[in-house]
C-alpha cells in the first residue's frame, strides 16, 4: 500500500500521510465494505483515491488533456542496448509530471486497465491512453538523460 501511495504521490512523507488517512477512512467506512472485492483491493482503492485528491488539491501538474492524439507523432522504438535497473526506473518515474505518473503507475505498476483508470480519475479512456503513451515517451527521455549524465 505504501508503495502504491508513494508511486502516485512521488513523495515519501505524503505517501505515509495518505496511508494513515486511508486507514482512518477505511475504519470509518467499514460499513460500506462489500465482500465482492477483497479487503486489500478495497483498501487500495481508498489509498489511490486519497492520493489523487491530494494531488488535485495541490493542483500540481495534474493536467489531463483530451484531443491531443492528432498531435502525437508515430512512435519510433529506439534500439535499447542496456536496460536500466529497477532503482533507476523508479527514480525516473519520480521525475514524471504528476498526471503522467498517476496514469503510468496505475496502469503499469498497479495493473489497472484504461477503463478503470478513467473511472478512478474521472477522465475519458482516450485521455488515460494518451497520458500513458506520453508518460512512456517522457520516461524514455528521462532515462536517456540520466544515462548520458551517469
Amino acid at each position: 500500500m505504501l508503495n502504491t501511495a508513494y508511486r502516485i504521490t512521488g513523495n515519501r512523507e505524503e505517501a505515509e500521510d495518505m496511508l494513515q488517512e486511508a486507514f482512518t477512512d477505511c475504519f470509518r467506512n467499514i460499513g460500506s465494505y462489500r465482500t465482492d472485492s477483497t479487503f486489500g483491493a478495497w483498501l487500495k482503492t481508498i489509498v489511490i483515491n486519497r492520493c489523487i485528491s491530494r494531488l488535485r488539491k495541490k493542483e500540481a501538474d495534474l493536467v489531463l488533456i483530451d484531443n491531443y492524439s492528432r498531435l502525437e507523432m508515430p512512435e519510433v522504438e529506439p534500439q535499447e542496448t542496456s536496460y536500466p535497473d529497477q532503482a533507476t526506473i523508479a527514480r525516473a518515474v519520480e521525475k514524471l509530471p504528476d498526471g503522467y505518473r498517476v496514469v503510468f503507475s496505475l496502469y503499469l505498476l498497479e495493473g489497472y486497465d484504461h477503463t478503470e483508470i478513467a473511472q478512478i480519475l474521472s477522465i475519458s479512456e482516450s485521455t488515460s491512453k494518451t497520458q500513458y503513451a506520453r508518460a512512456k515517451k517522457r520516461l524514455k527521455e528521462i532515462l536517456s538523460e540520466m544515462h548520458s549524465h551517469g
